[in-house]
């Protein structure tokens, strides 16, 4: 498999960093580095995920590797009819990982692999490939094609195209209580003292340390569609699509609240909205992407300066990212560049062909960009906002990894034979630390390409 290749080849790698990380700081009888450490953190978190995907792949590896014994056992009794219905039995009597009253679901799974890289429910559908491989062998796709397609749904569905979430992607994501409609978190808001003893046997330094509650609503979002019957049972795929365009209707939604939310009606409290985050505020009519790169830097340094650790994202509207991308000095020469290689002079380094995850970097901070970042902000209803961020004082609680619930509901209009389909979530949404997080704003980011 060239994929779990490709996996443990990257897995020996950020071994090999972490070895070098730690012998270099042996050498200098040293410890290691703030940054240093937070990148050994980072490794590990990254080599946990690699190890967990590696080990489903592999399992995957062996199950395909059983099924393709166990057709080829069942293909050898073609010729005897009362030995491979024996042979059926045995097969059917395995659960199937997508039944009535199981505890999985295929389209919800589908959905968490498709949005969120879910290596767990990647790994139940390619496992129900398998089943279907054995257990509908025999038939063509005319005499099973209703029973074979969730084979290829996760490939052929043409969702609409929407913003999705991945500003809430880069949040840290903590599971929501199974629990009441509020959310707290204690925030330290006196620390403890600590001063230099005046002499011998005199009072020490002495503050009582306290705190107060963040108070976080748990918000319900959600979506629904009624279509009738017919169009369930006589029609290709359909169900599937409109769950899948619920569910991304959903992540767009909430997502779009996170950032920019006002906290009434029902919705989040967004971190434009936060109160306590650094507003950094610059006009200019005649804005340059170097000027706009000096503000983002700016933007860094305070989170550094207020929370007394780096910030470790940057949000961005794609609009802004072109725009930096596409800015030049003053002899044309371009501020960004594509590979490190190449750069000289340079204010960011990647490509910003892409959505949704880190692109690029400025001044060595992830850039990722969110088409949910509002770009009618601002006296001319035309400026969008850059949000730099620590991301794990900003904290995102879901249930079920952030994949929506499904119901279907056959008797809200059984007399006129409609279905009704819903997909909705529970989440709270808090920022720990305002600290943590400083907005760029005013008519400098109005310029676009």
């Amino acid at each position: 498999m060239q994929l779990l290749d490709q996996l443990v080849a990257e897995r020996d790698e950020i071994s090999t960093t972490q070895t070098g990380l730690v012998e270099r700081a042996a050498e200098d009888a040293r410890d290691l580095t703030d940054s240093e450490d937070t990148s050994l953190k980072d490794l590990k978190t990254r080599a946990d995920v690699l190890d967990a995907r590696i080990a489903e792949l592999r399992e995957i590896q062996v199950s395909n590797l059983e099924a393709a014994k166990l057709r080829a056992e069942v293909a050898s009794t073609d010729d005897a009819p009362e030995e491979r219905a024996a042979g059926r039995v045995t097969i059917t009597d395995e659960p199937l990982t997508y039944r009535a009253g199981g505890d999985h679901h295929f389209l919800q799974d589908m959905f968490a692999a498709q949005v969120f890289n879910d290596p767990v429910a990647s790994q139940r559908i390619a496992r129900h490939q398998g089943e279907m491989d054995v257990v509908y062998r025999a038939g063509t796709t005319a005499n099973y094609a209703g029973l074979v397609v969730p084979q290829y749904l996760t490939a052929l569905v043409a969702e609409k195209a929407q913003a999705g979430r991945p500003f809430a992607n880069m949040c840290r994501s903590v599971p929501l209580p199974f629990d009441g409609m509020t959310v707290n978190i204690s925030r330290v808001t006196t620390s403890s003292s600590a001063a230099a003893q005046s002499s011998e046997n005199s009072s020490v330094s002495s503050t009582d340390i306290d705190d107060t509650l963040l108070t976080s609503n748990v918000r319900t979002y959600a979506g629904q569609q009624d279509i009738s019957r017919q169009v369930i049972e006589r029609g290709t795929m359909t169900e599937e699509i409109i769950f899948e365009d619920l569910a991304m209707s959903y992540a767009t939604s909430l997502d779009a609240d996170l950032i920019n939310g006002s906290g009434s009606s029902g919705t989040h409290t967004g971190i434009l909205n936060t109160s306590g985050i650094a507003d950094l505020d610059e006009d200019d009519a005649s804005p340059t992407g170097k000027d706009q790169f000096e503000q983002i830097v700016k933007a860094i340094g305070t989170v550094n300066a207020n929370r007394f650790l780096p910030p470790d994202v940057i949000v961005v509207h794609p609009r802004r990212a072109a725009y930096l991308a596409g800015s030049s000095d003053t002899t044309g020469r371009p501020l960004f560049q594509v590979t490190a290689a190449t750069s000289a002079n340079v204010i960011g380094i990647g490509g910003v062909a892409g959505y949704g995850g880190a692109l690029f970097q400025i001044a060595g901070v992830p850039v990722v960009t969110d088409a949910n970042i509002p770009t009618n902000l601002g006296a001319g209803t035309d400026e969008d906002r850059v949000i730099t961020m620590r991301s794990d004082d900003v904290l995102l609680f879901e249930q079920n990894a952030g994949t929506p619930m499904l119901a279907r509901f056959d008797g809200v209009g059984s007399a006129t034979l409609t279905v009704r389909i819903v997909a909705f979530g529970y989440s709270a949404f808090a920022v720990r630390n305002p600290s943590s997080v400083a907005v760029n704003q005013g008519s400098l980011w109005n310029a676009t390409l």
